[in-house]
Protein backbone atom coordinates (compact mmCIF):
# COMPACT_ATOMS: atom_id res chain seq x y z
CA UNK A 1 0.00 0.00 0.00
CA UNK A 2 1.31 3.49 -1.16
CA UNK A 3 1.85 6.61 1.30
CA UNK A 4 -0.85 8.30 -0.05
CA UNK A 5 -3.33 5.13 0.55
CA UNK A 6 -2.88 4.41 3.79
CA UNK A 7 -5.23 6.81 6.50
CA UNK A 8 -4.38 8.20 9.30
CA UNK A 9 -4.85 5.93 12.35
CA UNK A 10 -8.13 7.87 14.31
CA UNK A 11 -9.68 9.33 10.88
CA UNK A 12 -13.54 8.55 11.41
CA UNK A 13 -13.46 9.16 15.49
CA UNK A 14 -15.33 12.15 16.25
CA UNK A 15 -13.85 14.49 19.37
CA UNK A 16 -15.43 16.49 21.42
CA UNK A 17 -12.68 18.48 23.18
CA UNK A 18 -13.60 20.27 26.42
CA UNK A 19 -10.06 20.64 27.69
CA UNK A 20 -8.56 23.80 28.89
CA UNK A 21 -5.04 24.94 29.12
CA UNK A 22 -2.37 21.93 28.66
CA UNK A 23 -3.42 18.82 30.07
CA UNK A 24 -6.66 17.98 27.93
CA UNK A 25 -5.71 19.98 24.62
CA UNK A 26 -2.66 17.82 24.51
CA UNK A 27 -4.71 14.96 24.64
CA UNK A 28 -7.15 16.14 22.00
CA UNK A 29 -4.14 17.68 20.28
CA UNK A 30 -2.53 13.55 19.67
CA UNK A 31 -5.69 12.36 18.62
CA UNK A 32 -5.97 15.60 16.25
CA UNK A 33 -2.78 14.59 14.49
CA UNK A 34 -4.08 10.84 14.47
CA UNK A 35 -6.52 11.58 12.20
CA UNK A 36 -9.39 12.34 14.37
CA UNK A 37 -12.16 15.15 13.83
CA UNK A 38 -12.15 16.82 17.00
CA UNK A 39 -13.68 19.50 17.90
CA UNK A 40 -12.59 22.36 20.36
CA UNK A 41 -15.48 23.12 22.25
CA UNK A 42 -15.32 26.43 24.43
CA UNK A 43 -17.05 29.20 25.72
CA UNK A 44 -18.64 32.02 23.97
CA UNK A 45 -15.26 33.89 25.76
CA UNK A 46 -12.96 31.05 24.52
CA UNK A 47 -10.99 29.00 26.82
CA UNK A 48 -8.64 30.46 29.74
CA UNK A 49 -5.60 30.12 27.89
CA UNK A 50 -6.19 32.03 25.24
CA UNK A 51 -6.29 35.22 27.75
CA UNK A 52 -2.50 34.31 28.21
CA UNK A 53 -1.73 36.04 25.06
CA UNK A 54 -2.96 39.85 26.21
CA UNK A 55 -5.49 40.29 23.69
CA UNK A 56 -3.84 38.13 21.20
CA UNK A 57 -3.95 33.91 20.78
CA UNK A 58 -0.54 33.05 22.95
CA UNK A 59 2.13 30.94 20.97
CA UNK A 60 1.18 27.97 23.43
CA UNK A 61 -2.67 28.06 22.45
CA UNK A 62 -1.85 27.33 18.76
CA UNK A 63 1.06 24.69 19.42
CA UNK A 64 -1.68 22.90 20.98
CA UNK A 65 -4.72 22.94 19.19
CA UNK A 66 -3.91 22.70 15.01
CA UNK A 67 -5.86 20.55 13.16
CA UNK A 68 -8.88 20.75 15.56
CA UNK A 69 -12.14 22.75 14.08
CA UNK A 70 -13.74 24.98 16.84
CA UNK A 71 -17.19 25.86 18.00
CA UNK A 72 -18.47 27.87 20.75
CA UNK A 73 -21.42 27.20 23.33
CA UNK A 74 -22.75 28.36 26.32
CA UNK A 75 -23.22 26.14 28.44
CA UNK A 76 -24.67 27.27 31.54
CA UNK A 77 -27.69 27.95 28.82
CA UNK A 78 -30.68 25.40 28.78
CA UNK A 79 -30.38 25.12 25.07
CA UNK A 80 -26.48 25.35 25.14
CA UNK A 81 -26.63 22.19 26.85
CA UNK A 82 -29.04 20.42 24.74
CA UNK A 83 -26.69 21.02 21.74
CA UNK A 84 -24.28 19.34 23.80
CA UNK A 85 -26.14 16.61 24.30
CA UNK A 86 -27.04 16.06 20.32
CA UNK A 87 -23.28 16.45 19.64
CA UNK A 88 -22.75 13.75 22.40
CA UNK A 89 -24.89 11.18 20.75
CA UNK A 90 -22.71 11.89 17.26
CA UNK A 91 -19.72 11.59 19.24
CA UNK A 92 -16.84 9.07 19.88
CA UNK A 93 -15.18 10.87 22.81
CA UNK A 94 -15.52 13.59 24.95
CA UNK A 95 -12.29 14.64 26.89
CA UNK A 96 -11.99 17.50 29.53
CA UNK A 97 -10.19 18.76 32.38
CA UNK A 98 -12.19 20.64 34.50
CA UNK A 99 -12.17 20.51 38.06
CA UNK A 100 -14.00 17.05 39.66
CA UNK A 101 -17.43 17.62 39.40
CA UNK A 102 -17.68 20.37 36.93
CA UNK A 103 -19.57 18.76 34.21
CA UNK A 104 -22.07 17.66 37.22
CA UNK A 105 -23.12 20.94 38.04
CA UNK A 106 -24.17 21.59 34.71
CA UNK A 107 -25.94 19.07 34.77
CA UNK A 108 -23.51 17.05 31.85
CA UNK A 109 -21.75 14.92 33.89
CA UNK A 110 -20.29 11.63 32.38
CA UNK A 111 -23.19 9.20 34.37
CA UNK A 112 -25.65 11.80 31.84
CA UNK A 113 -23.43 11.76 28.63
CA UNK A 114 -23.01 7.77 28.84
CA UNK A 115 -26.60 6.97 29.15
CA UNK A 116 -27.40 9.57 26.12
CA UNK A 117 -24.66 7.12 23.97
CA UNK A 118 -23.78 4.06 25.20
CA UNK A 119 -20.67 4.23 22.90
CA UNK A 120 -19.54 7.61 24.28
CA UNK A 121 -15.64 6.87 25.87
CA UNK A 122 -15.86 10.30 28.54
CA UNK A 123 -12.28 10.71 28.90
CA UNK A 124 -11.65 13.02 32.42
CA UNK A 125 -8.17 14.80 33.42
CA UNK A 126 -7.82 15.98 36.70
CA UNK A 127 -4.73 16.47 39.41
CA UNK A 128 -6.31 13.92 41.73
CA UNK A 129 -8.91 11.91 40.24
CA UNK A 130 -12.92 11.88 40.67
CA UNK A 131 -12.38 10.17 43.87
CA UNK A 132 -10.29 10.09 47.35
CA UNK A 133 -10.36 12.71 49.75
CA UNK A 134 -8.11 15.08 47.70
CA UNK A 135 -10.33 14.80 44.67
CA UNK A 136 -11.44 18.70 45.31
CA UNK A 137 -8.15 20.20 45.71
CA UNK A 138 -6.96 22.99 43.42
CA UNK A 139 -4.50 21.74 41.03
CA UNK A 140 -2.29 23.56 38.84
CA UNK A 141 0.79 21.58 37.21
CA UNK A 142 3.02 23.64 39.73
CA UNK A 143 1.29 22.55 42.80
CA UNK A 144 0.89 18.74 41.87
CA UNK A 145 4.71 19.43 40.98
CA UNK A 146 5.09 20.26 44.80
CA UNK A 147 2.66 17.26 45.89
CA UNK A 148 3.48 15.05 43.84
CA UNK A 149 7.26 15.19 44.91
CA UNK A 150 9.02 16.63 42.01
CA UNK A 151 10.32 19.84 43.74
CA UNK A 152 11.31 18.26 46.29
CA UNK A 153 14.15 16.07 44.54
CA UNK A 154 15.05 18.88 41.54
CA UNK A 155 17.31 21.61 42.00
CA UNK A 156 20.67 22.25 43.03
CA UNK A 157 22.32 20.08 45.86
CA UNK A 158 22.40 22.83 48.28
CA UNK A 159 19.29 25.08 47.23
CA UNK A 160 15.90 24.92 48.18
CA UNK A 161 12.87 22.85 46.51
CA UNK A 162 12.53 23.71 42.74
CA UNK A 163 9.86 23.05 39.82
CA UNK A 164 10.75 22.27 36.73
CA UNK A 165 11.04 24.11 34.22
CA UNK A 166 8.80 22.45 31.92
CA UNK A 167 4.67 21.98 32.52
CA UNK A 168 5.75 18.31 33.65
CA UNK A 169 2.57 17.01 34.93
CA UNK A 170 0.11 18.45 32.79
CA UNK A 171 1.66 17.08 30.21
CA UNK A 172 2.65 13.68 31.42
CA UNK A 173 -1.26 13.58 32.38
CA UNK A 174 -2.32 14.46 28.55
CA UNK A 175 -0.22 11.71 27.01
CA UNK A 176 -1.74 9.34 29.81
CA UNK A 177 -5.33 10.61 28.78
CA UNK A 178 -4.37 10.02 24.95
CA UNK A 179 -3.50 6.26 25.88
CA UNK A 180 -6.47 5.53 27.65
CA UNK A 181 -8.86 7.33 25.03
CA UNK A 182 -7.40 4.56 22.33
CA UNK A 183 -7.23 1.60 24.99
CA UNK A 184 -10.84 2.22 25.08
CA UNK A 185 -11.33 2.88 21.63
CA UNK A 186 -9.94 -0.61 21.17
CA UNK A 187 -12.00 -2.27 23.69
CA UNK A 188 -15.06 -0.73 22.46
CA UNK A 189 -14.37 -2.09 19.01
CA UNK A 190 -14.63 -5.78 20.38
CA UNK A 191 -17.87 -4.47 22.83
CA UNK A 192 -19.34 -2.01 21.47
CA UNK A 193 -19.89 -0.24 24.89
CA UNK A 194 -17.97 2.83 26.07
CA UNK A 195 -16.68 3.91 29.25
CA UNK A 196 -15.01 6.43 31.69
CA UNK A 197 -11.85 6.94 31.62
CA UNK A 198 -9.66 9.15 34.06
CA UNK A 199 -5.98 10.68 34.53
CA UNK A 200 -4.63 12.24 37.93
CA UNK A 201 -1.82 14.19 37.11
CA UNK A 202 -0.36 13.31 40.70
CA UNK A 203 -0.82 9.23 39.73
CA UNK A 204 0.76 9.90 36.19
CA UNK A 205 3.61 11.57 37.59
CA UNK A 206 4.79 8.95 39.99
CA UNK A 207 6.25 6.62 37.43
CA UNK A 208 8.29 9.35 36.46
CA UNK A 209 9.91 9.20 39.84
CA UNK A 210 11.35 5.71 39.39
CA UNK A 211 14.73 6.64 39.93
CA UNK A 212 14.19 8.99 42.87
CA UNK A 213 12.17 6.21 44.74
CA UNK A 214 14.47 3.71 44.36
CA UNK A 215 17.11 6.30 45.66
CA UNK A 216 14.60 6.64 48.79
CA UNK A 217 14.59 2.65 48.99
CA UNK A 218 18.21 2.64 49.25
CA UNK A 219 18.50 5.25 51.79
CA UNK A 220 16.20 3.04 54.29
CA UNK A 221 13.15 4.99 53.15
CA UNK A 222 14.38 8.14 54.39
CA UNK A 223 14.34 11.41 51.85
CA UNK A 224 17.49 11.40 50.01
CA UNK A 225 19.72 15.02 49.36
CA UNK A 226 18.81 16.29 46.42
CA UNK A 227 21.71 15.71 43.74
CA UNK A 228 21.66 18.33 41.03
CA UNK A 229 22.80 16.58 38.07
CA UNK A 230 24.78 13.82 39.35
CA UNK A 231 22.38 10.18 39.14
CA UNK A 232 19.46 10.05 41.42
CA UNK A 233 20.46 6.92 43.21
CA UNK A 234 24.52 7.74 42.65
CA UNK A 235 24.00 4.61 40.67
CA UNK A 236 26.47 5.89 37.56
CA UNK A 237 29.58 7.65 36.90
CA UNK A 238 30.06 9.94 34.70
CA UNK A 239 26.94 10.91 35.11
CA UNK A 240 26.61 14.88 35.38
CA UNK A 241 26.84 18.47 33.21
CA UNK A 242 30.59 19.81 32.55
CA UNK A 243 31.41 23.42 31.62
CA UNK A 244 32.98 23.95 28.33
CA UNK A 245 34.42 26.59 26.92
CA UNK A 246 31.18 28.17 25.95
CA UNK A 247 28.72 25.95 27.52
CA UNK A 248 27.88 22.87 29.35
CA UNK A 249 27.74 19.02 27.51
CA UNK A 250 25.84 16.05 29.39
CA UNK A 251 27.77 13.16 29.85
CA UNK A 252 26.89 9.80 30.98
CA UNK A 253 28.27 5.93 30.50
CA UNK A 254 26.30 3.42 31.34
CA UNK A 255 27.89 0.64 29.95
CA UNK A 256 32.10 -0.41 31.17
CA UNK A 257 33.25 0.45 27.29
CA UNK A 258 31.72 3.59 27.57
CA UNK A 259 33.50 4.42 30.09
CA UNK A 260 36.91 2.66 28.46
CA UNK A 261 36.16 4.71 25.00
CA UNK A 262 36.13 8.24 27.31
CA UNK A 263 39.20 7.43 29.03
CA UNK A 264 41.08 7.18 25.55
CA UNK A 265 39.36 10.98 24.57
CA UNK A 266 40.84 11.57 28.48
CA UNK A 267 44.21 10.44 27.44
CA UNK A 268 43.91 8.30 30.57
CA UNK A 269 44.09 4.50 29.34
CA UNK A 270 45.94 4.03 31.91
CA UNK A 271 43.29 4.37 34.34
CA UNK A 272 41.64 1.44 32.75
CA UNK A 273 42.67 -1.44 35.25
CA UNK A 274 42.58 1.14 38.37
CA UNK A 275 40.60 -1.17 41.03
CA UNK A 276 38.47 2.28 41.73
CA UNK A 277 37.03 2.29 38.51
CA UNK A 278 36.87 -1.41 37.86
CA UNK A 279 32.96 -1.46 37.94
CA UNK A 280 29.94 0.90 37.46
CA UNK A 281 29.43 0.86 41.06
CA UNK A 282 32.84 1.57 42.14
CA UNK A 283 32.97 4.22 39.59
CA UNK A 284 29.76 5.93 41.28
CA UNK A 285 31.46 5.47 44.42
CA UNK A 286 34.40 7.59 42.95
CA UNK A 287 32.26 10.09 41.17
CA UNK A 288 33.56 13.40 42.17
CA UNK A 289 37.11 12.18 40.94
CA UNK A 290 35.74 11.30 37.92
CA UNK A 291 34.12 14.40 37.19
CA UNK A 292 37.56 15.92 38.32
CA UNK A 293 38.92 14.06 35.39
CA UNK A 294 36.07 14.77 32.53
CA UNK A 295 36.12 18.30 33.58
CA UNK A 296 39.53 19.31 32.99
CA UNK A 297 39.19 18.11 29.70
CA UNK A 298 35.59 19.54 28.60
CA UNK A 299 37.02 22.81 30.07
CA UNK A 300 39.47 22.80 27.23
CA UNK A 301 37.18 22.85 24.09
CA UNK A 302 33.65 24.06 23.19
CA UNK A 303 30.42 21.83 23.53
CA UNK A 304 30.34 21.35 19.89
CA UNK A 305 34.09 20.35 19.56
CA UNK A 306 33.10 17.83 23.04
CA UNK A 307 30.19 16.63 21.62
CA UNK A 308 31.34 15.29 18.19
CA UNK A 309 34.80 13.90 19.18
CA UNK A 310 32.67 12.04 21.89
CA UNK A 311 29.73 10.93 19.41
CA UNK A 312 32.82 9.44 17.01
CA UNK A 313 33.77 7.39 19.99
CA UNK A 314 29.98 5.97 21.04
CA UNK A 315 30.19 8.05 24.22
CA UNK A 316 27.03 8.83 25.11
CA UNK A 317 26.62 13.02 25.78
CA UNK A 318 24.99 16.07 24.27
CA UNK A 319 25.62 19.79 24.22
CA UNK A 320 23.54 21.54 26.41
CA UNK A 321 21.13 23.81 24.15
CA UNK A 322 19.14 26.83 24.48
CA UNK A 323 15.47 27.20 23.22
CA UNK A 324 16.75 29.06 20.15
CA UNK A 325 18.85 26.19 19.07
CA UNK A 326 16.08 23.94 19.93
CA UNK A 327 13.49 24.99 17.72
CA UNK A 328 15.91 25.64 14.71
CA UNK A 329 16.92 21.83 15.23
CA UNK A 330 17.44 20.68 11.82
CA UNK A 331 16.86 17.04 12.57
CA UNK A 332 13.38 17.27 13.82
CA UNK A 333 12.57 19.74 11.21
CA UNK A 334 13.56 17.06 8.16
CA UNK A 335 11.48 14.73 10.74
CA UNK A 336 8.50 16.48 10.59
CA UNK A 337 7.93 17.08 14.00
CA UNK A 338 8.72 21.03 13.47
CA UNK A 339 7.49 23.38 10.85
CA UNK A 340 8.49 27.23 10.43
CA UNK A 341 5.12 28.79 9.33
CA UNK A 342 3.88 31.88 8.58
CA UNK A 343 0.85 32.36 11.40
CA UNK A 344 -1.52 34.99 10.31
CA UNK A 345 -1.15 36.44 13.86
CA UNK A 346 1.92 36.07 15.11
CA UNK A 347 4.11 36.00 11.82
CA UNK A 348 7.10 33.68 11.79
CA UNK A 349 6.93 30.73 14.30
CA UNK A 350 7.56 27.19 14.83
CA UNK A 351 4.70 24.88 15.20
CA UNK A 352 5.18 21.41 16.51
CA UNK A 353 3.05 17.65 14.99
CA UNK A 354 2.46 14.88 16.86
CA UNK A 355 6.13 13.26 18.54
CA UNK A 356 4.10 9.80 17.36
CA UNK A 357 4.91 8.91 13.68
CA UNK A 358 2.27 6.67 12.06
CA UNK A 359 4.47 5.24 9.11
CA UNK A 360 2.97 5.10 5.34
CA UNK A 361 0.14 7.42 6.58
CA UNK A 362 0.77 10.94 4.90
CA UNK A 363 3.45 13.46 5.93
CA UNK A 364 2.30 15.36 9.01
CA UNK A 365 0.75 19.07 8.61
CA UNK A 366 -0.65 21.81 10.22
CA UNK A 367 -3.85 23.43 10.09
CA UNK A 368 -3.75 26.60 12.35
CA UNK A 369 -5.80 26.88 15.39
CA UNK A 370 -9.21 28.07 15.33
CA UNK A 371 -10.70 31.14 16.56
CA UNK A 372 -13.42 31.30 19.39
CA UNK A 373 -16.23 29.57 17.66
CA UNK A 374 -14.60 29.62 14.17
CA UNK A 375 -16.59 26.44 12.76
CA UNK A 376 -19.58 26.23 14.75
CA UNK A 377 -21.74 26.26 12.37
CA UNK A 378 -20.07 24.25 9.79
CA UNK A 379 -19.71 21.53 12.59
CA UNK A 380 -23.69 22.02 13.97
CA UNK A 381 -24.49 21.62 10.12
CA UNK A 382 -22.31 18.33 9.81
CA UNK A 383 -22.95 16.53 12.71
CA UNK A 384 -26.94 17.77 13.49
CA UNK A 385 -27.62 18.41 10.39
CA UNK A 386 -28.85 22.17 11.46
CA UNK A 387 -29.71 24.76 8.70
CA UNK A 388 -28.62 28.41 8.70
CA UNK A 389 -31.60 30.26 9.76
CA UNK A 390 -31.70 27.99 13.29
CA UNK A 391 -27.88 28.70 13.78
CA UNK A 392 -28.34 32.34 13.13
CA UNK A 393 -30.85 32.05 15.54
CA UNK A 394 -28.24 30.29 18.41
CA UNK A 395 -26.12 33.00 17.59
CA UNK A 396 -28.42 35.54 17.93
CA UNK A 397 -29.84 34.25 21.47
CA UNK A 398 -26.11 33.98 22.22
CA UNK A 399 -26.36 30.00 22.77
CA UNK A 400 -23.24 29.61 20.02
CA UNK A 401 -20.83 32.06 18.27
Amino acid sequence: MSQQEKKWPLEGVRVLDLGQIYNGPYAGFLMAHAGADVIKLEPLHGEILRQRGGGVVPLSFAMLNTNKRGIAINLKDQIGKNILKDLVKKADVLLENFSPDAMDRLGLGSDVLTKINPRLIYASGTGYGLSGPDKNNLAMDLTVQAIGGVMSINGPEDGPPMKTGLAICDFVGGVHLYAGITTALYEREKTGVGRIVEVAMQEAIYPVLTSNIASLHRNNWKQPERRGNKHPTQGSAPYNVYATKDGFIAIICVKDAHWKNLLGILGRSDLKDDPRFATQALRANNEDIIDGLVEGWTKTITKKQAALMLKECWVPAAPVRDLEEVTDDVHMHQRGMLHKVQHPIMGDVVLPTSPIKFHESPDPSIVFEPSIGEHTGQVLRDWLGLDVDTIEHLKYKKVVS
